[in-house]
């Protein structure tokens, strides 16, 4: 498929032009040059659809949506990737969307997200959703990329922090990271930071990729010759830092102010989600909890793991609630230690129940975000999965250095 070929995506959904949120999806897909299709299926398999996937529901729409769940699979619609999505405050829902997106993903290989929506959901929303399956289909040599070469930078315009890396024949040279304040002020901060310790000159670099969210204003900026989503370029800096860009990894990306997880093939997102609807699963919750202990960030970390969170009541997984609870326990004589390690297993629970009901889960399990650098973090989720958690050096530039890695496809070797 050529770059300029437009891409196909399924949607196979139930509810979401009751949701009024039809034309939004409509909207982020003809953004990115995408076209959704509903896939076309035997009307007369809504009456045992339900046997066939061992869900028997009383919804009309969700039986509609297992069957063209199986028309994608067995080839009757031709689509490059598929969104999968119900709505958040359907519980049946949730079942049939984790069945169908394991199904679909499993049997048709496709690039699935899932996607609970709610009557607010906006096309800006969609947006970086819609872009990494686009991405996915289209672009599968540029993110088969396994080394860096030449001289490149990569820029991560993140909610809360912004990095950036330079990077030369496979080897990080420099680094920068700055708060992310004014979004293009922060690039350009964070990138001379990175260039200082590298000791080059802006003018000698070969190519800049950006990645998050400021990635089309600074992209704009500087010229970039790679402005891309932030789910394909961190997974991507996630297994190359881990070293598992072969076989399947599992990524985990807690941001500043939301969450990915993404199931990894030789290097390539398959199956992911996005989280969003509450902070309460980000970095955002343990920056909170830090600041309500009147210690740094960096310190959390190493409090938590001293800690039982089990000496802490958890009422709520808001990231309001969540912290009145830990100020509420305080209050009846908890340790800032168990504090903290409530803050860390609360972070790791949610992302447990919402992300990585979503995915499957296949190790190994990559930890990456500046989160990912809180010890009692990772600690938490081994607990949780039973798992070994893998954070790889330079966990926290994991967009920057994706950027770097896969702009460096556009350096011109004569």
């Amino acid at each position: 498929m050529s770059n300029s070929d437009k891409v196909t995506i399924a949607l196979v959904s139930c509810g979401s032009e009751y949701a009024g949120i039809q034309k939004e999806l409509e909207s982020a897909a003809s953004s990115l040059n995408a076209e959704l299709v509903y896939p076309e299926m035997d009307v007369a398999s809504l009456d045992t659809i339900g046997q066939e996937f061992g869900l028997e529901v009383a919804s009309p729409d969700l039986r509609l949506m297992m069957a063209r769940a199986k028309a994608v699979v067995e080839g009757a619609a031709q689509v490059d990737a598929v969104f999968v999505a119900t709505c958040f405050r359907c519980a049946e829902a949730a079942l049939v969307r984790n069945e169908v997106r394991r199904y679909i993903f499993e049997d048709s290989g496709l690039p699935v997200i899932s996607y609970s929506f709610t009557e607010r959901t906006t096309a800006a929303t969609l947006l970086t959703r819609m872009e990494a399956l686009t991405t996915i289909a289209k672009s599968k040599h540029l993110l088969a990329r396994e080394y860096q070469e030449g001289l490149t930078a990569g820029i991560d315009s993140g909610s809360t922090t912004t990095k950036a890396v330079v990077m030369r024949d496979n080897e990080i040279i420099g680094e920068g990271w700055v708060p992310t304040i004014k979004v293009l002020e922060s690039a350009k901060k964070a990138l001379q930071q990175a260039l200082d310790q590298a000791d080059v000159k802006r003018e000698d670099l070969q190519a800049i990729g950006t990645t998050g969210y400021g990635r089309f204003l600074i992209g704009d900026h500087f010229n970039a010759d790679l402005m891309q989503e932030e789910i394909t370029v961190n997974s991507k800096g996630a297994v190359y830092l881990a070293k598992t860009q072969q076989g399947n990894a599992t990524v985990i990306d807690i941001g500043g102010m939301d969450n990915k997880a993404i199931s990894v093939q030789d290097g390539i997102p398959g199956m992911f989600t996005m989280g969003g609807v509450c902070a309460g699963a980000s970095g955002r919750f343990l920056e909170m909890t830090a600041k309500r202990l009147n210690v740094d960030i960096t310190e959390l970390g190493d409090l938590a793991i001293k800690g039982m969170q089990k000496n802490v009541e958890m009422n709520s997984y808001c990231i309001v609630f969540g912290i009145q609870s830990l100020v509420n326990s305080l209050a009846k004589g908890a340790t800032p230690e168990d504090v903290a390690a409530a803050a860390c297993h609360s972070v790791v629970e949610q992302i447990f129940e919402q992300q990585l009901q979503e995915i499957e889960v296949k190790e190994p399990l990559v930890l990456v975000g500046g989160s990912s650098l809180i010890a009692g973090v990772p600690k938490a989720l081994e607990e949780l999965l039973k798992i070994d958690v893998v954070v790889p050096p330079h966990a926290q530039d994991i967009g920057a250095v994706g950027a770097a890695l896969l702009v460096s496809g556009f350096v011109d070797k004569e």
